[in-house]
């Protein structure tokens, strides 16, 4: 289990996600703003605002750092000062931060910086109502690879940010031993053994379809193994097989076609942890407003 991106608090971002911030917000900047901002000419260069960014709905806010870099990005004159932080709550009409500096930054970064805090917040707030759902069970809530593209990084920050943990991140820093490479392996075991022989110290994990597969697993010394697509029922018979066998129980995931509607029952039938891909491709955007105050500062 990669704990590189579990969410601590804003300031104790890794050097990977830094760069991915700055990379990421540049290239957001660069598809807007291109080589200028043309209506931001409007204003002179010497004016300078303030503006409010406000939530509309109900969020668990997740973004500050994509905002603050793209300010930074545009003009490292603009203070924004936070008054609802990654993770927590905000409710409709709340202020989530004020901005001061040169009123041509905050016209041209606005959308951008919106953009993201927007996207990132929606992926927080549907993985807290995952979390939620499961509370009391022991059940954990992960994501997965169904990211939007280019923002991996981010919406796994968010997911943490929500109470939800990271999955791998990508295909480098776990295995996830499949149908196709059990296939072409020979057997689990095989598939296993060659895993293991690659690389024992990273996550080692073997998704399967069946009881007699997750036999097969737990006979071949699997110490994580997916469930996927398992009924109710499946899934309770084969929480039981696995806390029988041998000395040392597998962690169990359970995944496949997973809803906010079924997944309290899921958790229910003993599974260590829960993944669905819902936390990050159905990101309905969460509505925020920037407003300017209208004098000089």
């Amino acid at each position: 289990m990669s704990g590189f991106f579990r969410f601590r608090n804003r300031m104790q971002l890794s050097d990977e996600l830094k760069v991915s911030i700055g990379a990421t917000v540049a290239t957001a900047l660069a598809e807007d703003v291109g080589d200028g901002d043309l209506t931001a000419r409007l204003v002179d260069t010497d004016t300078v605002v303030g503006a409010t960014i406000i939530a509309r709905e109900s969020l668990i806010l997740a973004g500050q750092p994509w905002v603050d870099e793209v300010f930074a990005q545009l003009d490292n004159k603009v203070v924004v000062d936070w008054y609802i932080g990654d993770g927590q709550t905000a409710e409709a009409d709340d202020v989530i931060c004020k901005l001061v500096g040169p009123a041509r930054a905050l016209l041209t970064g606005e959308r951008t910086a919106l953009n993201f805090l927007q996207t990132l917040s929606s992926t927080a707030t549907i993985t807290a109502s995952y979390v939620k759902a499961v509370e009391g069970t022991g059940a954990r809530i992960l994501d997965t690879r169904k990211t939007l593209p280019g923002l991996r990084l981010a919406q796994k920050y968010a997911v943490a940010c929500g109470g939800g943990m990271n999955h791998r991140i990508g295909l480098f820093d776990a295995i996830l031993i499949k149908e196709n490479h059990i296939k072409s392996a020979g057997s689990i075991a095989a598939a296993l053994q060659r895993a293991r022989d690659l690389d024992a110290e990273v996550l080692i994990e073997v998704e399967v379809e069946t009881h007699g597969e997750l036999l097969e697993a737990l006979t071949a010394g699997a110490t994580r193994v997916l469930l996927d697509n398992f009924a109710i029922e499946e899934l309770r018979r084969a929480v039981e097989t696995n806390q029988s066998y041998g000395y040392v129980a597998a962690e169990l995931e359970a995944s496949g076609n997973i809803t906010l509607e079924s997944i309290r029952a899921i958790a229910e039938t003993g599974v260590d942890y829960i993944s669905t891909g819902a936390l990050t491709k159905n990101v309905t955007a969460i509505d925020f407003s920037m407003l300017f105050s209208i004098d000089r500062l």
